[in-house]
């Protein structure tokens, strides 16, 4: 928006400009008592969720659509079925918290909540950090994908004259040596190499984009998180259930 790159900007590097990824994964608690597998378990009677609010995190935002995505897939598009399930869904939610470090907090060390939502890197390393013995890692069948794409800012780089080298360093995290180091933060790659050296690590999960089903992450925003959209409709439902 403030023409400091150009509109083409995620054309220039590949992979949409974005060197890795993840996706949106569930941490329950140790044997995981509520037998949480995928997005339709987190509706029912009895599960509480804890994961950010979408209003004030990114973080919420992916986990929302990921659940409105997903229930598009399994009610083919039938906006009724979805939305009594969102309804449901975010009536199970036990604590909005502002971000994904106070929502982890409220399921990890207050011990409130049966699953944490957050994305599939975060909550491999929430596990760990916490106790790989206390909780366990479930990672949908679908679910979607959340890119982190990177770009040099044109107007900067040629003030300062750094083009040359600022584009060496993202091109570099295109390489095998930095798509290995980011497998060990648990971020999925596209180095062909490394992902079949690490096909144990990551399960296979079918990915949406929000492109697809929202038109656009602009469109996504003004129609479900905006003041009076359909994230605040579905809530005042929830809130009548």
């Amino acid at each position: 928006k403030g023409n400091l790159i150009p509109e083409d900007w995620n054309q220039r590097l590949p992979n949409n400009a974005s060197p890795y990824y993840s996706t949106t994964a569930f941490l329950v608690r140790k044997g995981n008592p509520k037998d949480i597998q995928g997005w339709g378990d987190l509706a029912k009677d009895g599960v509480d969720v804890v994961f950010p609010n979408p209003k004030t995190s990114g973080n919420g935002r992916y986990t929302y659509l990921a659940a409105w995505m997903a229930a598009e897939e399994q009610f083919g598009g039938d906006e009724q079925k979805i939305r009594d399930y969102m309804t449901r869904f975010l009536g199970n939610v036990a604590v909005f918290d502002s971000g994904g470090r106070s929502a982890t907090v409220t399921f990890a060390e207050r011990e409130i909540g049966d699953v944490l939502i957050s994305f599939e890197s975060e909550v491999n390393n929430i596990r760990k950090e916490y106790g790989t013995g206390d909780y366990e890692v479930v990672v949908p069948k679908t679910s979607v994908l959340a890119e982190f794409p990177v770009s040099v800012v044109d107007d900067v780089v040629d003030e300062r004259g750094t083009r040359e080298v600022a584009t060496a360093y993202l091109e570099h995290l295109y390489d095998k040596e930095i798509q290995e180091l980011l497998t060990t933060f648990n971020y999925r790659v596209h180095h062909p190499e490394v992902v079949k050296a690490t096909e144990d690590q990551f399960p296979p999960v079918k990915l949406l984009k929000v492109e697809d089903y929202f038109g656009s992450w602009q469109n996504a925003q003004d129609t479900h998180f905006a003041s009076g959209g359909v994230l605040d409709e579905l809530q005042a439902q929830a809130r009548r259930r």
